[in-house]
């Protein structure tokens, strides 16, 4: 018998399909400002946890779906963060324009063209870690038995690779549980 932990069990997701074309420009270095520029962006993610009653970790099919809606809503978008210290990005007030301004820098959009971000700054590992917090959310995945990590992996350039890893399970919280009711 395989003691209890001895294993690891991971299921991974990675599609042709689950790829979107999106602009977006970053700052790096303090006030340095790239110029608007897209990617085709591919996304893939792996959740590590326990089998389960029917000896699997995750359904592939439900983790491709919701992964595959997230890429969609990104698909032909201009990407811009909301939280950045220094891009202020106003929505004006009829909802048909996205204006984003750095410095002396100003870019206006069709609000329909963009999705503005809960982030930072729109690099590769904020927009990670923006699509598995979504996942986890859109899955319930913290409400899943088990599972431990999920971790995506979202590709800018070809093998230019940004990875989040999101702990779904905290096990000193089920531990805690576990003396509390004995």
């Amino acid at each position: 018998m395989i003691p209890p932990g001895s294993e690891t069990w991971r299921v991974r997701v990675t599609k042709d399909t689950l790829v979107f074309s999106a602009a977006h420009f970053i700052t790096f270095n303090g006030n340095i400002c790239e110029r608007l520029h897209g990617h085709n962006w591919r996304v893939e993610a792996e959740i590590e946890g326990p089998l389960d009653e029917n000896h699997y970790v995750f359904d592939f099919i439900a983790l491709r779906d919701g992964l595959q809606s997230l890429v969609h809503e990104l698909d032909h978008r201009v990407l811009l963060p909301d939280r950045h210290p220094s891009i202020l990005v106003e929505v004006s007030d009829d909802q048909r324009e996205v204006k984003a301004t750095f410095e002396n820098r100003r870019w206006i959009f069709p609000q329909e063209d963009c999705v503005i971000l809960p982030l930072e700054n729109t690099t590769a590992e904020l927009i990670a870690r923006w699509i598995g917090k979504s996942l986890v959310s859109r899955l319930k995945l913290k409400h899943q038995h088990g599972l431990s990590r999920l971790r995506i992996s979202v590709e800018e350039n070809f093998g230019q690779w940004a990875d989040c890893w999101l702990t779904l399970h905290s096990e000193v919280s089920e531990s805690r549980s576990e003396q509390a009711s004995t």
